[in-house]
């Protein structure tokens, strides 16, 4: 029945009261047909009809029914932004629900003054408001109304920045709804779990959970629930970057709103199609959308969401330039967010007021503004908005040149955000995805102290933001449990990690077009350099990532590069007919290694004269992650590490943790079932992977697993006891997840199978202990995926992540011939009992001086990350 029906129900019900003088009975369809208005967002119409059925209740001395009515006039008081006024009716409600000892009313009281206080920004004071109202459904045995009250205070945790607190009360909302088959509560759960995880940037799992919301919504018939889930797709999806399917959403969410006559959700439809259009720079139709969710704003009288709307159309306004008309805006929203009592809101939008007065370079007005910000967070106990605040004081103190002042706030904002993050245990991509809101700070902190001339307290901090979340796996991991995490560990210890290394290190930090360096000897302080060497030419292009591109582009190479089976012929149309021999004929060899010759000069030529000795570890930063260090040298051995400090924990693993035989050999998976939508295979076999394997194989006197037996779960099962990992196969282009076999027993002639039958991903290796001293990650594109302060997120830190020592990964697609030869000559020095490193640097010159794979996109992918090991092959393995 929908909300139309309902009314047109109710109002026979109203009528035929009216007709037999059934006072009480006219309350009653008074009361449901408020609360049928209230669920169409026409919250004004809702309040008449509760007013009513608070007058009938009243005349008849219904001291219950007055309760009732109170309670309900307090919802929607609330839903209009007159907070004060919902508060008062629902303390009305608490008095007569404990006149009447009705207990049940009484949880539902603190439920509506919990939402009220929740929407005033006083979190804390929500929190326990909705404890008392879980306590009483507890204890009248509700377990629906606990589900609604544990999703209650998983949104005020969310709001607070205690995130592990409320994804895990939202389960606890889930579970019980799951157990006394509320599906509709279900939705709710997947609904709100959905909005934790896109306040966490987890934005693929945040869809997830809304599309389960939505499957909900349309299997009992909910158009408004619809509506909710498309929205908040459409708001995931913009977080995404992928504004157009954002819009999509957000249209099909106008249209449910429009067809059950929802105004307010219409007016969060326009006003997040709005936003959408607002970041595909479309001004005009983003201004357009939010005056139409203005102007719907104050038709149903929705005070504080206008107060928001207004703050929209100023970011609007500066995204123009004109600054002054958006603080206009931005200071309407912040009189009504005083007018409300919206705490909260108001430190916001101080917030974005002084980031408005920043690019005025009003520097004291956008200290002042920052400072209530402040003031504001801690008042209300929002811990991630007090670390925005210093961030942003920090921010404003850099811009006007006091730089001492701006390196004391960017500490705080760091202290702050981290201690946030260690509420998150052992979740690694929370912790990864959490890290993005406040990478500026870590890097405003270094600039603020390089430009101070405290170059080694610069480093420390730099080395502080860098690759934490797998620190903390890897002290967990080698049991040094006693250690606390590096945002912890004292600048006297990690100057002692930086005086002592093993081999000559470079750390290098990226600032739009600037480079630093730090380069530390084996027992040296740190040396530092500085140099501005690219300039971009577009604003948001990062010069780096410019150069790289258009390098590995020149040598036929790159991250653009599609691969289907370890060919980088495939760059050409499969149409054309052509070999390796034509290649050389187009690309000299010569010319290739030219078109590195930049790259190199802009990452070792300022540091040149400091490179001494021939081995090197690079700590790198932002697109340079990317880059395929080894082909640069070849008079180094280059290997790369995400972090000082990881490395250094890596090393000092107990020697027994990695093992010392075994060999799990992995080649030429069989994939014929792995089917596209026309029936047909979608990857080829790989002949010379499945050759390598072989090879090698010999050499450890281990038989290798290949085509039908190369099943994921066979691999699993034996991928965590063997000191060398070797996989030849398929590699995914975004983050190189591996294909491998699909597992036996769950596979029909009718039945394709799903990528979690043969795709190995990042989140199995996550899951197990490896004891690998090296991976070799013989696949294509095994060294991508997201550059974050974590280095590249990806299948190759998924092995470190799971324990292994070493990994050796290709940054782009590879020849499957050519990656053959390159291994044979790798094993041949490694054999000998030549580190990997030295036995990468030899096996690229092997490819490098012959005929057939000498230009650098066959050797120059291979890149060696973690620790320099050895593989003892004269032992039984």
């Amino acid at each position: 029945m929908t909300e139309r029906n309902r009314i047109e129900y109710h109002e026979q019900q109203l009528s035929i009261a009216k007709e037999v003088g059934d006072r009480a009975g006219q309350g009653d369809a008074y009361a449901n047909l408020g609360k049928a208005y209230y669920r169409l967002g026409q919250f004004q119409q809702a309040i008449e009809y509760h007013k009513q059925d608070l007058s009938i209740a009243i005349e008849v001395g219904d001291r219950a029914g007055q309760g009732r009515a109170y309670c309900n006039l307090g919802c929607a008081y609330n839903h209009l932004g007159q907070f004060q006024q919902a508060i008062e009716y629902h303390k009305q409600c608490l008095s007569i629900a404990i006149e009447v000892g009705d207990r049940a009313g009484q949880g539902r009281a603190y439920g509506g003054l919990g939402n009220a206080y929740y929407c005033l920004g006083q979190f804390q004071q929500a929190i326990e408001y909705h404890k008392q109202d879980l306590s009483i459904a507890i204890e009248v045995g509700d377990r629906a109304g606990q589900g609604l009250t544990y999703g209650n205070l998983g949104i005020a945790y969310n709001c607070l920045g205690q995130f592990q607190q409320a994804i895990e009360y939202h389960k606890q909302d889930l579970s019980i709804a799951i157990e006394v088959g509320d599906r509709a509560g279900q939705g709710r759960a997947y609904c709100n779990l959905g909005c934790a995880y896109n306040h966490l940037g987890q934005f693929q799992q945040a869809i997830e959970y809304h599309k389960q919301y939505l499957s909900i919504a349309i299997e009992v018939g909910d158009r408004a629930g619809q509506g909710r889930a498309y929205c908040n797709l459409g708001c995931a999806y913009n977080s995404l970057g992928q504004f157009q399917q954002a819009i999509e959403h957000h249209k099909q969410h106008l249209s449910i709103a429009i067809e059950v006559g929802d105004r307010a959700g219409q007016g969060c439809a326009y006003g997040n199609l709005g936003i959408a259009y607002l970041s595909l720079e479309d001004f005009e139709q983003s201004m357009k959308h939010l005056k139409q969710e203005l102007s719907i704003t104050i038709e149903v009288g929705g005070r504080a969401r206008e107060g928001t709307v207004y703050g929209n159309l100023g970011s609007v306004y500066k995204s123009l330039g004109d600054l002054q008309t958006a603080m206009e805006h931005y200071k309407q929203s912040l009189s009504i967010a005083k007018e409300v009592g919206n705490r909260s809101g108001e430190g916001h939008i101080y917030g974005a007021l002084g980031l408005a007065y920043i690019s005025l370079e009003q520097f004291h007005q956008a200290f002042e503004c920052h400072k209530k910000q402040l003031k504001i967070a801690k008042e209300v106990g929002d811990m991630f908005q007090e670390g925005c605040s210093y961030k942003n004081l920090g921010e404003t103190l850099m811009r006007s040149g006091s730089l001492d002042e701006a390196v004391v706030h960017f500490r705080f904002s760091v202290k702050t955000f981290e201690t946030i993050r260690k509420s998150f245990i052992s979740e690694d991509a929370w912790k990864i995805s959490f890290r993005k809101f406040f990478e500026c700070s870590y890097r405003h902190l270094s600039q603020c102290l390089i430009a101070l001339q405290k170059t080694d307290e610069a480093l420390y901090a730099a080395e502080r933001g860098r690759a934490e979340a797998l620190l903390d796996a890897l002290k967990i991991k080698y049991g040094f449990t006693s250690l606390s995490p590096i945002s912890n560990e004292t600048e006297e210890d990690f100057a002692y990690i930086s005086r002592n290394k093993s081999v000559l290190t470079t750390f290098i930090a990226l600032d739009n077009g600037e480079i630093s360096w730090w380069v530390l000897g084996k027992k040296t302080k740190a040396i530092f350099r500085q140099a501005v060497v690219l300039k971009s030419g577009s604003a948001k292009e990062d010069p780096f990532d410019a150069l790289l591109k258009t390098s590995l582009k020149k040598i036929g190479a790159g991250r653009d590069v599609k691969c289907e089976n370890r060919s980088l012929d495939l760059l050409r149309d499969k149409s054309t007919s052509s070999t390796k021999e034509d290649d050389k004929l187009s690309i000299p060899s010569h010319e290739n290694i030219d078109w590195l010759q930049p790259l190199h000069d802009i990452v070792f030529g300022p540091i040149e004269d400091l490179l001494d000795g021939d081995e090197l570890v690079v700590v790198p930063d932002g697109a340079l992650c990317l880059a395929p260090w080894t082909a640069l040298s070849e008079t180094l051995r280059i290997r790369i590490s995400p972090s000082l400090t990881s490395l250094k924990v890596i090393r000092d693993s107990s020697s027994e943790y990695h093992s010392k035989t075994g060999a799990l050999l992995v080649g030429d998976p069989c994939l014929r079932k792995v089917k596209d939508k026309w029936d047909k295979p979608i990857y080829e076999q790989l002949e010379f992977a499945k050759k390598e394997v072989e090879m090698i194989g010999k050499l450890f006197n281990s038989q290798p697993l290949t085509g039908e037996a190369a099943t994921k779960e066979e691999v699993l099962r034996r991928i965590d006891s063997v000191a060398l990992i070797h996989i030849a196969a398929h590699g995914g282009k975004e983050t190189g997840e591996i294909a491998l076999a699909p597992n036996p027993g769950r596979q029909s002639k009718t039945r394709i199978p799903t990528e979690e039958d043969y795709m190995l991903k990042m989140s199995d290796l996550q899951a197990i202990k490896l004891t690998a001293r090296l991976v070799v990650l013989s696949c294509c594109h095994s060294g991508q995926g997201e550059v974050s302060s974590e280095g590249v997120v990806g299948m190759a830190r998924a092995f470190l992540f799971a324990g292994a020592r070493s990994v050796l990964v290709s940054l782009w697609a590879i020849d499957d011939e050519a990656t053959m030869v390159f291994m044979e000559c790798f094993y041949q020095h490694l054999r000998v009992g030549e580190s990997a490193s030295t036995a990468l640097q030899k096996a690229m010159k092997c490819l490098r001086d012959s005929d057939d794979f000498s230009a650098p996109k066959y050797w120059a992918p291979f890149v060696l990350i973690g620790d320099d090991v050895t593989i003892e092959f004269d032992v039984n393995l």
